[in-house]
């Protein structure tokens, strides 16, 4: 089976590094064109030149400016064309119990994943149906099968995604367009590093100690490759997945306990 992306244009969000930045490599190697979004544009940059093909670019953004979106979709988005993919990736919230959180981490983590990916499906939505192929695929966490120990908010809020996700997998079907979640479990990225150092220094405990426990859950044994992630993804945007929509896709080497 090839996994052809020819003739298809992809938005991916959080692009500059981690899972971000190999899903941008592997779509660009399935023939498509590529626009990069985050908000290191050295990185980006520099991405953008390892990426295989022609007319890839760039978008400069931090979801955490809500009007510095709002501007970018007004003024640029637009001019890029029709994009048929939209990969919508951001980093998680700091760690800690939901009990103890402030307010206000919530709702900075609700701006930052499900209202910076509405505002990105609402520009982009238009351009999908009138092509009739659409796919949004959002890397989010296993978090929203089994909620993880320490991460209250983030549990919270990627719950929300996923919920968000299945209700538009319904309303948008008829139209060609599908709505996945891929959900990586631990994956060998910055993110899981400074969680880990997070987590030791809490505890008073070694970064190593807790990153063998961690391991031990796996029974793969390893941990994942952004690539191992990023080539789930590609799958879900390519035609060979035209009839899987609505569904959360764990990439965790059979770490969750649940079905």
């Amino acid at each position: 089976m090839k996994l052809e992306l020819r003739n298809r244009h992809a938005l991916v969000c959080g692009a500059s590094s981690g899972i971000g930045r190999a899903t941008a490599l592997a779509l660009a190697a399935a023939g498509a064109r590529v626009t990069t979004l985050a908000r290191g544009e050295a990185e980006l940059r520099n991405l953008v030149d390892e990426l295989e093909g022609d007319g890839h670019g760039l978008l400069i953004a931090d979801f955490d400016d809500q009007a510095g979106l709002d501007n970018i979709l007004e003024t640029s988005i637009q001019d890029l064309g029709p994009i048929n993919i939209l990969i919508n990736n951001a980093g998680g919230p700091p760690g800690g119990p939901a009990h103890s959180a402030d307010p206000d981490a919530f709702l900075h983590a609700f701006n930052r994943h499900l209202l910076s990916n509405q505002k990105l499906l609402q520009a982009i939505l238009p351009g999908m149906r009138e092509s009739g192929y659409g796919r949004v695929i959002n890397i989010i966490s296993t978090s929203v099968k089994e909620p993880i120990s320490g991460l209250g908010v983030s549990n919270t809020i990627r719950g929300a995604v996923a919920s968000w996700a299945k209700t538009l997998a319904r309303e948008l079907g008829k139209d060609g367009i599908t709505v996945n979640n891929v959900l990586p479990g631990f994956t060998q990225t910055e993110r899981l590093r400074s969680l880990f150092s997070a987590k030791a220094e809490k505890l008073g405990r070694s970064f190593e100690e807790i990153e063998s426990e961690a391991l031990a859950s796996v029974p793969m044994n390893r941990f994942a490759t952004p690539e191992e992630t990023a080539a789930a993804v590609v799958f879900l945007a390519s035609p060979a997945a035209a009839y899987i929509n609505g569904i959360n896709l764990p990439v965790d080497g059979g770490r969750l306990g649940s079905l």
